[in-house]
C-alpha cells in the first residue's frame, strides 16, 4: 500500500509564491512518474506539471514560466514550486504518482488534495 501526504497550501495574494510537496511512503520500489494536478470549482481536472524519474518535465500552458515541478527519488518526494500567483491559479491540487511500482505490481495513485487560494 501507497501513502500520500501532501503539504504546502494555503490563502495567498496575487503575485506570491506558495511550495507544495508531495511525499509517497510504503513498499515503493520505483515511481515512474509523479504529476500535479488541479481542479477549480465547475471545472474539470487539468494537468499543472509532471516529472519523470530521468528528470524530464511537462507543463501545462497557463503555468509555463511561473511553476517548476521538481522530485527527490531518494525520497520519493515531489514538489510544485508556485511563483507570480494568479487568483485564476486557486483550486485543488492533487499529487499522482503514475506507475508506482510495488510488492504487488505497478499502480497509479491520487493525493487527498491540498487547497490553494489566491486573493486579488
Amino acid at each position: 500500500q501507497v501513502q500520500l501526504v501532501e503539504s504546502g497550501g494555503g490563502l495567498v495574494q496575487a503575485g506570491g509564491s506558495l511550495r507544495l510537496s508531495c511525499a509517497a511512503s510504503g513498499s515503493i520500489f520505483r515511481i515512474y512518474a509523479m504529476g500535479w494536478y488541479r481542479q477549480a470549482p465547475g471545472k474539470q481536472r487539468e494537468l499543472v506539471a509532471g516529472i519523470t524519474s530521468g528528470g524530464s518535465t511537462m507543463y501545462g500552458d497557463s503555468v509555463k514560466g511561473r511553476f517548476t515541478v521538481s522530485r527527490d527519488n531518494a525520497k520519493n518526494t515531489v514538489y510544485l514550486q508556485m511563483n507570480s500567483l494568479k487568483p485564476e491559479d486557486t483550486a485543488v491540487y492533487y499529487c499522482h504518482p503514475q506507475r508506482v511500482w510495488t510488492s504487488t505490481g505497478w499502480a497509479d495513485y491520487w493525493g487527498q488534495g491540498t487547497q490553494v487560494t489566491v486573493s486579488s
